[in-house]
């Protein structure tokens, strides 16, 4: 006597209850998901630079972070910028 292939369809009409049986079953519609749209640009061609700080620097970024509503990478391009600025201009006037 040959055996038939089990399905997954067979294994659970086996499964079900015999009031469950009598209930009609209708398929679930499914609402879809929100997916966002990835990002294309993203970070192609950034560089990540990161660093370990203690609890007074964490803090300190994290109130800059809110007063000036920026992210973090926008915190440190602000910060490298003013000092890059200073540097030079410390430079020009002889004052390094």
């Amino acid at each position: 006597m040959a055996k038939t292939k089990a399905t997954a369809q067979d294994f659970l009409s086996k499964m079900k209850l015999p009031e469950q049986e009598t209930e009609a079953t209708a398929p679930i519609a499914a609402a879809p998901a929100n997916v966002e749209p990835r990002r294309t640009a993203g970070r192609t061609g950034l560089k990540h630079i990161g660093g370990y700080f203690d609890r007074d620097t964490v803090e300190k970024v994290a109130i800059l972070r809110a007063r000036l509503d920026l992210d973090n990478s926008q915190l440190i391009k602000r910060a490298i910028d003013e000092l890059y600025s200073r540097e030079g201009a410390a430079r020009k006037f002889g004052d390094r």
